[in-house]
C-alpha cells in the first residue's frame, strides 16, 4: 500500500492564516480588486514568499476559497435533499446559518457574476432534486425552478447585505411560509 504524503501542519496553518486575512480585509468593505499580495501577507503576519509557496496569485487564492465555500455549501444542502426527513426546518436553518456566519464574505462575493451564477445553479439543482423526490412537476401552477431559485437567492442576498438582525430561524420560517412546501 503506498504511503500517504503527510501535509505539513505549518502549511495548513499558513493557508488558514492567508484565507483569514482575505476574509478580514473583505469584511472591512475592501473591494476584491483592491486586494494585493502584500496586504494579505501583512494581515496574515506572513511574508510574500510564504504566500507564493501556497498560491500562484490572488486569483488562485480566491478560486480555492470559492471552491471550499461551494464544497461546504454542498454539504449543507445535502440533508435538504432528503425530503423524508422530519427535520427539514432545522436543515434549512443550518444551511442559512452558513450564509449568516460568512455574510460579510458572501456580501462581497455575490457581486461577482460567476459566483452568483454558481450559487444560482446550486439552488436550482437542489430545487430540482427536491421536486423530483416529491414528484412535483414544473407544469401548471407550480413556479418554475428559475423563479424559485432567483427568489431564494434574492432573499439570501438581501438578508446578508442589509445586515439585518433577523435570525436564520426567522428567515427559514419566512421561506417555509412563502413556499408552503409546494415549490421546494
Amino acid at each position: 500500500m503506498p504511503e500517504q504524503k503527510r501535509i505539513d501542519p505549518r502549511a495548513i496553518r499558513s493557508r488558514k492564516m492567508l484565507k483569514n486575512a482575505v476574509f478580514s480585509l473583505l469584511t472591512e468593505h475592501m473591494e476584491i480588486s483592491q486586494l494585493t499580495v502584500q496586504k494579505i501577507a501583512n494581515r496574515a503576519e506572513l511574508n510574500r514568499a510564504t504566500f507564493y509557496l501556497h498560491y500562484e496569485d490572488i486569483n488562485d487564492l480566491l478560486r480555492q476559497i470559492v471552491h471550499e465555500i461551494f464544497d461546504d455549501l454542498s454539504m449543507k444542502v445535502e440533508p435538504l435533499l432528503q425530503v423524508t426527513s422530519n427535520d427539514e426546518q432545522q436543515q434549512l436553518v443550518t444551511f442559512l446559518n452558513y450564509f449568516y456566519e460568512y455574510r460579510s464574505i458572501f456580501a462581497v462575493l455575490v457581486e461577482h457574476p460567476g459566483f452568483k451564477t454558481h450559487l444560482t445553479n446550486l439552488l436550482k439543482s437542489t430545487i430540482e432534486k427536491r421536486r423530483g423526490e416529491r414528484n412535483i412537476s414544473s407544469t401548471g401552477r407550480v413556479a418554475s425552478v428559475d423563479i424559485v431559485a432567483a427568489s431564494l437567492l434574492g432573499i439570501i442576498i438581501w438578508w446578508i447585505k442589509e445586515d439585518t438582525e433577523y435570525s436564520a430561524e426567522y428567515i427559514a420560517d419566512q421561506i417555509t411560509l412563502m413556499y408552503k412546501r409546494r415549490y421546494l
